[in-house]
């Protein structure tokens, strides 16, 4: 029986773990969140690990605020780097498998193609950078570790960009939402599926992989389809980057190329637009 640590758990992705796992009867969960569990305390990771006996830790905890972290970069830090290798290290002294989620933000944008696993990476924002060191910490401290980076992550639990369209298309006359940035949203009940396949499968395979679900979309695609599952008429226009300056620049493409995770995990992995319809069944 496998004993999971799920730390971050009532973010987007640690909610979705929790909502499934009852489909997963050959492990128990434990749940963790900065109120149960300081994972920036190396003496308390070590000591909850030990004393949970866990043979899995998924860490599902991140500072997410991408435009927030410009200002806020020790606490960005603090948790998307300095914690990964304080938890992977626990993980290795412990014997325990350690799972750690990523994000296509560790890119620049500037390659053109579907990204891979090996290209070089170059993050545009202190997000991105915090997330760069923890997965750099993580293979440092705990070679057997295995990082999924994604992207465009959403979900019925939380804040996120789908929630924000449905309400703003409520509320406002029309909008603007930016074209020339492109990626793949993902749900995040979809990754979660996918980490405890993995986790609780008979061969742990580690390793840096891609995840994000099918397809490629710009935000604008994105907007037009949430705007249209829910029915919705609010117009909505196209605008470039430029037209909407934030604090933290963030990658024009950052569509990641999952091949690796597909070879090697035979795990499939929906369309992009069909499981946001599925969310948005949940959300209504």
């Amino acid at each position: 029986m496998e004993k999971i640590l799920i730390t971050g758990a009532y973010g987007q992705l640690g909610s979705e773990v929790k909502d499934i796992s009852q489909s997963f009867p050959t492990a128990t969960f434990t749940y963790t969140d900065r109120d149960d569990l300081d994972i920036t305390d190396v003496d308390a990771v070590v000591r909850f690990i030990a004393e949970g006996k866990f043979t899995t830790l998924i860490n599902c905890a991140a500072y997410t605020a991408v435009d927030k972290a410009e200002s806020e970069k020790e606490v960005a830090q603090a948790i998307n780097g300095t914690a990964a290798g304080i938890l992977a290290k626990a993980c290795k002294d412990a014997n325990a498998k350690f799972v750690h989620v990523s994000t296509d933000f560790v890119f620049d944008g500037t390659i053109a193609r579907p990204l891979l696993e090996d290209d070089a990476v170059n993050p545009l924002s202190v997000y991105g950078s915090t997330k760069l060191d923890g997965e750099k910490l993580v293979l440092a401290n705990n070679p057997d570790a295995l990082i999924i980076r994604t992207s465009w992550v959403y979900s019925s639990f939380g804040n996120n960009f789908v929630k924000t369209v449905l309400r703003l298309c409520k509320e406002r006359e029309s909008l603007n939402i930016i074209f020339d940035q492109i990626g793949t949203p993902t749900y995040a009940k979809d990754l979660a599926r996918a980490i405890l396949e993995i986790a609780t499968g008979k061969e742990w395979k580690s390793g840096l992989y891609h995840y994000s679900n099918e397809g490629v979309a710009s935000w604008y695609d994105f907007a037009i389809a949430i705007r249209d599952i829910a029915g919705l008429k609010t117009p909505i226009y196209p605008i470039e980057t430029s037209q909407y300056p934030t604090p933290a620049v963030r990658p024009k493409y950052s569509v990641l190329n999952k091949k690796k995770f597909k070879d090697t995990f035979k795990i499939s992995i929906p369309y992009w637009r069909d499981s946001l319809v599925n969310c948005m069944q949940i959300i209504k």
